[in-house]
């Protein structure tokens, strides 16, 4: 059975304790983790900041859905146009790349310690001067690393794929998936992105059967062409009966997390509605 989480990329107004403990007002039994500023840019945070998260955790009884790796907007004091994701595993340069994969690795760590079953990383968009094939190159260099290193903790790495990236659909991911070859490399699905992709998004859950490493959920309005903006279940035009049905279909008994960080301004009240539009599915 799914079960429902709650991203706290949400709450980027509150620490990462207080977003613990307010998702878990909402009725979610999963919360996944931005590792970003302002919660866990993980140069910074320290033991007493992985305390902090830890006693969250115990004193509301969340698990961790997913450690999502896939923005790292710290990294730049001034961040460089269309820079969005970068630093990425296809990134040109070779110290950047490096420092990409790194960071991967401490969030692969960080899922290993608060149980998380997942990191979601994603592609990287190929910039000028980085031809798509040349990315590609980047990108399976950067993934059999990553993947290795996840297979020795035990946890997987869920490529997300969004539009106007280097992956951008359910069928590149899954040849992603399919040359590289590891049991710790999958998909992080999200659904909306398959949606804006013009795909069916309850057949992209029964394409990735047995690959998929996490579910990220939230509506749109439209399908190909449509507008890549998170809005809460009932806002947009996703049929969420039809994907939970392929989820239940295909015996997925992960976490689907609603990722809203498009509500910054009301995370509480965005969380209780998804929450309310969703439990019918998963009671």
């Amino acid at each position: 059975m799914t079960e429902l989480a709650f991203s706290t990329n949400a709450y980027t107004r509150f620490e990462l304790p207080d977003a613990v403990e307010r998702i878990a007002d909402h009725g979610y039994t999963g919360v996944e983790i931005l590792a970003d500023t302002p919660h866990a840019y993980l140069p910074d945070f320290d033991e007493d900041d992985q305390a902090a998260l830890e006693t969250a955790l115990e004193e509301t009884g969340l698990q961790v859905s997913n450690i999502n790796a896939n923005n790292t907007s710290a990294y730049y004091d001034d961040a460089p146009p269309s820079s969005f994701f970068d630093p990425t595993i296809i990134t040109t340069d070779d110290e950047d790349r490096e420092w990409r994969i790194e960071y991967t690795k401490s969030a692969i760590d960080l899922a290993s310690a608060v149980d998380s079953p997942a990191v979601c990383i994603p592609s990287g968009r190929p910039l000028p001067g980085n031809p798509p094939e040349e990315a590609r190159e980047y990108l399976y260099d950067s993934l059999y690393e990553i993947a290795d290193y996840a297979e020795s903790a035990d946890v997987s790495v869920g490529i997300e794929f969004e539009p106007e990236l280097l992956i951008e659909c359910t069928d590149e991911a899954l040849t992603v998936i399919d040359e590289v070859g590891s049991n710790a490399l999958g998909v992080n699905l999200d659904l909306g992105h398959a949606a804006v992709s013009g795909e069916d998004p309850a057949e992209s859950v029964r394409k990735c059967a047995g690959n998929i490493t996490g579910i990220h959920l939230e509506d749109i309005v439209g399908g190909r062409g449509g507008k890549h903006y998170h809005r809460i279940p009932g806002e947009g035009d996703i049929d969420f009966e039809a994907i939970f049905a392929a989820l239940d279909g295909i015996g997925y008994d992960g976490f689907a997390t609603m990722e809203l960080y498009t509500y910054p301004h009301a995370p509480d009240e965005a969380a209780a509605e998804a929450f309310e539009a969703l439990e019918q599915y998963v009671d």
